[in-house]
């Protein structure tokens, strides 16, 4: 059995895993909120205690847990005895911003299609587009697809 890492040694993957979000184009204050709720033994923060953690201040912990609330990463809940809201990951959480995202891809290729359209079939425009349209529905129906095996191989 693996001892507990030291709280160095914590911070510097939480940050590291901000760095990896960051650069896939989540805001950085919600990267690092998002690290840090991935390693908290409960699961659940405060953000009073996020923002201890991440050393920021509570506007920056407030505008980061608004965005991961929006995108359904966290949940906001109170404890039995408390006044302070608590924030909690969300079961399943990674399929559940893949099956998001798979929805976009859906819009992508619906937008796709409408604008190739509105072009000649054979045009570069249409061509161009259609394809576009094309892997788009391929990576939709890919990606469902591996959503329902994960969750058929790791139920609830």
């Amino acid at each position: 059995m693996a001892e507990e890492p030291s709280r160095e040694a914590v911070s510097q993957f939480v940050e590291r895993f901000a760095g990896v979000l960051a650069n896939s184009g989540v805001p950085t204050m919600s990267a690092r909120v998002m690290g840090a709720m991935l390693v908290s033994p409960t699961g659940t923060m405060t953000a009073a205690e996020l923002a201890e953690s991440l050393k920021i201040s509570q506007p920056a912990v407030s505008g980061a847990v608004r965005q991961l609330l929006q995108v359904s990463f966290i949940s906001r809940e109170r404890l039995p005895g408390s006044r302070k809201d608590h924030y909690r990951i969300r079961e399943d959480v990674f399929a559940a911003i893949l099956e998001r995202r798979n929805l976009a891809l859906s819009e992508w290729e619906a937008t796709s299609r409408s604008g190739a359209g509105l072009f000649p079939a054979d045009s570069p425009v249409a061509r161009r587009l259609t394809e576009a349209a094309d892997f788009f529905a391929f990576i939709h129906t890919d990606m469902e697809q591996m959503i329902k095996n994960w969750r058929a191989d790791h139920p609830g």
